[in-house]
C-alpha cells in the first residue's frame, strides 16, 4: 500500500463513492440542527438522524460524507495517551432504504483492498454472533477466509440507541502485526491489546425497537457506515497513532517551534504537546461553525478546551498567547477540505487570542489561589482523603473561568481530589434562575412527536400574502391530537397553507386570528416544528374549530410591518458594521419583533460613541438612499458568487434564498423584509454592549420606535423644564450647569461646617482621653452622624497627638460604623488601627480592617456595640503587650 496523506484519503474515500450513485454533502456543522438530545455533533450520522427516522426526506437515497465531529467524554484523558482526542473526521457511506448489505460490505473491500490497496491478509472482519446472512456475504461473496471472520456479542457488534432503527454491525479491522500483540493464543479482533485496529464499522438498520426488546424488520432497511479519517491515515503512513498522521503532526510541530521542545524527547512535555495540538483542532473548527467561549453549553466545552490548551502552554514555558498563531496552521492544512476556515481566518484568530487574553488575565491570581488551597490541604494528615472542596473548586470556576476537569488536572497531580458532587450542586444552584426563566417561556419539544404522523408540510406563502385561506390539518390540545377547539380551550392549530411567518432566524413569529363562519381562533405566536408544520399557538374566542374545516388565515398586519422594518434594518446594519469596523464582523445571532432589532456579533472591544455615530449614519444614509429590496431563489455557489453573507455556522440547503438591499447589504435569509430601505423608515442605535468574551450586541429601533424615542425623550425633557422652571428646551443647559454650580458651592459649604462639627467633637472628646500604658486612648459612641464625619474625627486626633489611639462609632439608618485612628508613637508601640477595628468588628457581628494608622468597619448587630466597645481598652492594652515582648 502507498503513503496517503489525510486531504488525498479523504477526496479518495468521497470520489469513489460518488463513482457508486452517492451523492457527496459537505460536512454538517458542529452545531446540531433540530437536535436538542445532543450538544456537539459526534458522529458522521448524527446530522442525518432525521433522514434514517423518516421526519425529513434525504436529498437522495445515496449519500456520503466526511464529517467534522467533538468529543468530549474522555477529555482528561486527551494527551495522557496518544489514542484519546476531541477531534476527529468521520468518513460515511448511507442508504436510506435503498442498498443493503451485500452492496456495503463488497464496496468497502473494494475501496479498501483495490483503491488503497491494503493488502487483504492484513484485514479482519467481525461480525454480531447472529448475522450469518453478513458471515456468507464475506465469506462466499467477497471470499474472506473464515479464519480472518470473528462473531461478536451485543456489545460489539449490535447498534442500538433507546427505540428507532437499529441492527447488528460489521467491523473491519487492520492487523497492526505480532509486535503490538498481547502474546495470547487466542488473540483476534475484539482483544483489548493493540494488535488489531478497527478502522470501519458497517451498520446494518433493519429493524425498529421499540426500547423494550421487541424488534420489527424494516420494510427499507438503511445502511450507516463510519470510518475514522485520522486512524485510516495511520494504517496508510504506517504510524502509531493520530497525533502522527501528516496534517496533525504539522500542527504539533508549529507548538514545538513555539515552545522549544521537541516530541518524543520527554513524556512530560509530550503530554503537553498532544493536548494543544489535539485542543486547537477542536477550538478551530468549533469557532468556524459558529460557536464562541461562554459559561454554559457547547461554548463552555469550547472555553474549557482553550483554557486547558492554555495551561498545557505555560507548562511548556510559553507565557504569552500562542493558540492563535497554531491556529493559523490548523486553518492551513484543512482548508482544501474545508475553504470556509480560511474565509473566515480573521475571525478565528481574533476570538481565540481574544480568549486567550482573557485567560491571562485570570489564571495567575487564579492559579495562586489553587495553589494555595492545594498546599493547604496537601500539608494536612487526614485519614479520610486530601480533598479540594466543591465551594472553592466552583469559586475557581465562577471568578477565575477555571473548568472543573482543570482544577482537578492540577490538584490530581498533587495527590488531592476535588468534591465533584458539591460542585455540581453549586452549579445546579447558578443554572436553577435559567432553568426557571426558561420553563415561564413554555416547552414546545413534544409538538414534532405529536406531528410525526401528520402529511406533508404546511405551504408558506406570507412572503406575498397577508391573508388566506386553508384546511385544518391538525389540531393539538394539553400536548396530544385532538379533533376540535372549543371556546375557551387553548391549543395550537396546524394549517395546510398559511401567511403566518414561523419563528425562525431570529425573527419572532406572526400573531393575528383564523376565522370562520363562526369562529374565531387568536393566534398568539406561531412557530414551526422539525418537520416544518406551521403551528399557530392561541386561544379559541368564539365557536367551534374541527380538524378538516376551511378557514381564513389574517396576521396583524401593523405589526408585521413593524418586525419586518426591525428585520431589514438588522440587515443594514450588519453592512454598515462590517465598514466601519472591519470583515471580521459577522453574525453571533438576532432578534426582531415588532419592537425592536437586536442584534449580536463578533468584535473585540467595546465601540465608542465615535463608530457607533458613524454606524447609525451609514444605515440612515442607505434607508434615505430608497434601495430597492430584491428576493431570490438559487444554488448556493450562486449566491456564494453573487457575495451572499450567510449566519455564521450555518449550514443551508441546495437552493437559497438571497436578499439583495441595492447591492450594499446581500444575505442568504428567509425572513420577511420590506421591499424598499425607504419603508424602514428611521434607525436609531439605543444600546451597545458587551454579551460574552469577543461577541457585542446593539439593540435599536425603527420607524415608528425612533418616533416613539422622540416622544419619550421631549416628555423627559418637558419634566425637566418644568422641574427647573425653564420656559424652553433651549434653556435646560445653562439652568443645568447654574443648579450644579449652586450645588457644588452648597458641598463646599457643608464640607466647611462639618469640618467645624468635626474639630468641635474633638476639642471635647479630647478631655475623655485615659492613660493605657504608653497610649492615649479615646472611645466613644457618636450617633447620628455620617460615617466620612466620623472618620473626620478619628483622623483628626491622629494628626494632634502623636501617642493617641481613637475608637468612635455611629449608627445611622440603622447601619453601624466604626473607625480608628492611632498616631505615629502609638503605632511604634504596637497598636494597629486595621486590627483593632477587625477584632472590635468580630464582636458585634461584622467585618473592617485597614492600616496601621487608620481604618473603618461595619458592624451587623448594633446592640452589641456598647458590650464591645468596653473592651476596647484591654485590646490596646494587650497589643502594647505583645509589642514589648516581641521587643
Amino acid at each position: 500500500m502507498k503513503w496517503t496523506g489525510v486531504n488525498d484519503l479523504r477526496e479518495a474515500f468521497l470520489k469513489f463513492y460518488e463513482s457508486k450513485g452517492h451523492l457527496i454533502l459537505p460536512s454538517f456543522g458542529l452545531i446540531p440542527k433540530d437536535d436538542n438530545s445532543l450538544l456537539l455533533i459526534n458522529s458522521g450520522m448524527a446530522p442525518m438522524k432525521n433522514y434514517f427516522l423518516g421526519i425529513k426526506t434525504p436529498p437522495r437515497k445515496r449519500v456520503t460524507t466526511c464529517q467534522k465531529c467533538i468529543r468530549t467524554p474522555d477529555i482528561e484523558r486527551v494527551g495522557k495517551t496518544a489514542r484519546h482526542g476531541t477531534y476527529f473526521e468521520m468518513l460515511g457511506n448511507f442508504s436510506f432504504g435503498d442498498y443493503f448489505k451485500h452492496e456495503a460490505t463488497a464496496w468497502a473491500w473494494e475501496f479498501l483492498t483495490q483503491v488503497l490497496e491494503i493488502p487483504k491478509d492484513r484485514l479482519y472482519i467481525s461480525i454480531f454472533e447472529s448475522d450469518d446472512e453478513a458471515y456468507d456475504i464475506w465469506t462466499k461473496e467477497i471470499g474472506i477466509d473464515p479464519s480472518h471472520m470473528v462473531r461478536l456479542g451485543r456489545d460489539d457488534n449490535f447498534w442500538e440507541i433507546g427505540s428507532g432503527p437499529c441492527g447488528p454491525c460489521s467491523e473491519i479491522y487492520f492487523d497492526r502485526g505480532e509486535e503490538y500483540g498481547c502474546g495470547k493464543p487466542d488473540c483476534a479482533p475484539g482483544c483489548d491489546c493493540d494488535r488489531y485496529m478497527e478502522i470501519w464499522n458497517l451498520v446494518f438498520s433493519q429493524f425498529d425497537s421499540d426500547g423494550n426488546g421487541n424488534y420489527t424488520p424494516l420494510e427499507h432497511p438503511n445502511i450507516d457506515t463510519g470510518m475514522g479519517l485520522e486512524r485510516l491515515a495511520c494504517v496508510m503512513q504506517g504510524v502509531d497513532n493520530l497525533f502522527e498522521v501528516d496534517t496533525v503532526q504539522n500542527i504539533m510541530k508549529h507548538i514545538s517551534r513555539i515552545a522549544g521542545v521537541e516530541y518524543k524527547t520527554n513524556e512530560k512535555s509530550d503530554v503537553s504537546l498532544r493536548v494543544i495540538t489535539d485542543h486547537i483542532r477542536s477550538t478551530t473548527f468549533m469557532i468556524g461553525d459558529g460557536i464562541v467561549p461562554q459559561n454554559e453549553g457547547r461554548g463552555y466545552v469550547l472555553r474549557r478546551l482553550l483554557r486547558r490548551a492554555a495551561r498545557h502552554g505555560r507548562l511548556l514555558g510559553i507565557k504569552e498567547p500562542f493558540l492563535y498563531q497554531v491556529a493559523e496552521t490548523v486553518i492551513q492544512e484543512n482548508q482544501p477540505a474545508y475553504p470556509e476556515l480560511l474565509e473566515n481566518k480573521d475571525y478565528i484568530i481574533s476570538i481565540i487570542k481574544a480568549e486567550e487574553e482573557r485567560f491571562a488575565k485570570t489564571i495567575d491570581q487564579g492559579m495562586s489561589m489553587l495553589n494555595d488551597l492545594i498546599d493547604r490541604i496537601a500539608s494536612q494528615e487526614i485519614a479520610s482523603g486530601k480533598v479540594l472542596s466543591g465551594a472553592e473548586a466552583f469559586k475557581l470556576y465562577d471568578t477565575f473561568g477555571f473548568p472543573l476537569d482543570l482544577t482537578m488536572e492540577i490538584a490530581g497531580e498533587r495527590g488531592v481530589s476535588v468534591d465533584e458532587d458539591q460542585f455540581a450542586k453549586f452549579m445546579n444552584d447558578q443554572r436553577e434562575r435559567a432553568r426557571a426563566a426558561r420553563a415561564a417561556m413554555g416547552d414546545l419539544g413534544w409538538e414534532g412527536d405529536v406531528l410525526q404522523g401528520i402529511p406533508g408540510n404546511t405551504e408558506f406563502v406570507g412572503y406575498t400574502d397577508k391573508t388566506c385561506t386553508a384546511k385544518v390539518a391538525a389540531i393539538i390540545k394539553d400536548g396530544a391530537l385532538a379533533d376540535e377547539i372549543d371556546e375557551g380551550e387553548s391549543g395550537i392549530i396546524v394549517l395546510d397553507r398559511t401567511c403566518f411567518y414561523g419563528e425562525g432566524g431570529g425573527q419572532v413569529g406572526d400573531s393575528g386570528i383564523l376565522f370562520g363562519a363562526n369562529s374565531t381562533f387568536q393566534v398568539l405566536d406561531t412557530k414551526k416544528s422539525v418537520n416544518s408544520h406551521f403551528m399557530h399557538i392561541g386561544e379559541m374566542k368564539a365557536g367551534m374549530i374541527r380538524v378538516g374545516d376551511e378557514l381564513t388565515a389574517e396576521i396583524d398586519s401593523l405589526r408585521r410591518d413593524s418586525i419586518m422594518r426591525n428585520h431589514s434594518a438588522c440587515h443594514l446594519l450588519q453592512a454598515a458594521l462590517r465598514e466601519v469596523l472591519g470583515t471580521h464582523v459577522h453574525q453571533s445571532g438576532s432578534y426582531v419583533d415588532e419592537n425592536l432589532c437586536r442584534f449580536d456579533f463578533s468584535h473585540f472591544s467595546a465601540m465608542t460613541s465615535d463608530e457607533i455615530a458613524r454606524v447609525e449614519n451609514i444605515v440612515n444614509d442607505m434607508i434615505l438612499a430608497a434601495l430597492p429590496v430584491t428576493v431570490e431563489t438559487m444554488s448556493q455557489d450562486e449566491a456564494k458568487a453573487k457575495g451572499a453573507m450567510a449566519l455564521f455556522g450555518e449550514k443551508y440547503g441546495d437552493a437559497v434564498r438571497v436578499v439583495d438591499m441595492g447591492g450594499r447589504s446581500i444575505e442568504l435569509c428567509g425572513g420577511t423584509h420590506v421591499d424598499n430601505t425607504s419603508r424602514v423608515g428611521l434607525f436609531k442605535i439605543v444600546k451597545e454592549s458587551s454579551i460574552a468574551a469577543g461577541v457585542r450586541r446593539i439593540e435599536a429601533v425603527t420607524g415608528r420606535g425612533v418616533l416613539g424615542l422622540i416622544d419619550a425623550d421631549r416628555h423627559l425633557m418637558d419634566m425637566a423644564c418644568e422641574a427647573l422652571k425653564v420656559g424652553s428646551h433651549a434653556e435646560l443647559p445653562g439652568k443645568a450647569a447654574a443648579v450644579a454650580a449652586e450645588l457644588k458651592a452648597k458641598d463646599k459649604e457643608i464640607e466647611e461646617i462639618n469640618g467645624k462639627l468635626a474639630s468641635m467633637q474633638t476639642q471635647a472628646l479630647a478631655n475623655t482621653a485615659v492613660e493605657v500604658g504608653s497610649v492615649k486612648l479615646v472611645y466613644a459612641s457618636l450617633n447620628g452622624i455620617k460615617p466620612d464625619i466620623l472618620r473626620k474625627i478619628t483622623d483628626r486626633f491622629r494628626d494632634t497627638d502623636p501617642s493617641i489611639v481613637a475608637v468612635f462609632s455611629t449608627t445611622l439608618d440603622g447601619k453601624a460604623s466604626i473607625a480608628a485612628s492611632c498616631g505615629k508613637s502609638a503605632v511604634e508601640d504596637g497598636v494597629h488601627a486595621g486590627q483593632l477595628v477587625k477584632e472590635i468588628c468580630s464582636l458585634v457581628g461584622g467585618s473592617g480592617g485597614g492600616r496601621p494608622d487608620s481604618a473603618m468597619g461595619g458592624a451587623s448587630d448594633i446592640f452589641k456595640i456598647d458590650e464591645a466597645f468596653v473592651q476596647i481598652p484591654s485590646l490596646v492594652e494587650k497589643m502594647l503587650g505583645s509589642h514589648k515582648r516581641r521587643s
